[in-house]
């Protein structure tokens, strides 16, 4: 293809290295380099699908490869003129390849209004971990990216789901907790003093965190603590 000139790259792939994601933090970021190195067009467009549900949901929090590699790619997005379209909620348990492709393309296709055609007016993806603030014993999150505003859906009420948080000891346990405008107060009984949250961790996670617009927001944690794939290469 070189040396044709492209208006923007279209990425979906991370699932053959979901159990070396820790290296994916690397080799992403040096691929879309290389292709803007290749083409000739340093500021090159490059879209890309954060991985989709897949598998049973998990009963209980732990660590998995699948939300490191999702992390991976959230991290990405610190490269210039990148953009993700999350599809968490658009999975399905029993296959890799999840046929709901219309939605994948119209988050796509809100990224690129952002990032290859510059639209500083679009809503173009869900909620984004901004910040955390310890209250005693509850936790409030904060979002960028929020839209017309913070939603849960399919839940009971007002409530959450996904949400998990540890104490020192680094222990998850589902947490409860709900909206209060834009932020998220989270606790749990069994953590009287909570020092992080993660949220759609998992491969295949409950999840129900969007903006008014109906962008799901991506997985995310608060914690640095070492995952499942540190150091697998």
């Amino acid at each position: 293809m070189v040396p044709y000139a492209l208006k923007g790259v279209i990425w979906y792939q991370g699932e053959s290295n979901a159990e070396r994601a820790h290296q994916y933090r690397t080799l992403f970021p040096a691929l879309i380099q290389d292709w803007r190195t290749q083409f000739g067009q340093p500021d090159l467009p490059f879209l890309f699908v954060q991985l989709a549900s897949f598998g049973p949901q998990q009963d209980q929090p732990a660590d998995y490869a699948w939300a490191e590699l999702r992390e991976a790619q959230m991290m990405t997005l610190a490269q210039p003129r990148t953009g993700m379209a999350v599809a968490l909620d658009l999975g399905n348990p029993n296959d890799i390849h999840p046929l709901n492709k219309q939605d994948v393309g119209h988050r796509l296709a809100l990224e690129a209004r952002r990032v290859a055609y510059r639209d500083k007016s679009v809503v173009s993806s869900g909620p984004t971990y901004k910040s955390m603030t310890v209250e005693g014993s509850r936790i409030r999150l904060q979002f960028e990216k929020v839209g017309s505003g913070l939603v849960l859906k399919d839940s009971s009420g007002p409530y959450l789901k996904g949400f998990a948080i540890a104490g020192a000891d680094r222990k998850f346990v589902w947490a409860q907790g709900k909206l209060e405008g834009n932020t998220l107060v989270l606790y749990s009984d069994q953590v009287p003093k909570p020092v992080a949250v993660r949220y759609a961790w998992g491969n295949s996670p409950f999840v129900n965190l969007y903006n008014k617009e109906n962008l799901p927001a991506s997985s995310f944690r608060t914690d640095s603590w070492p995952g499942i794939t540190e150091g697998k290469k």
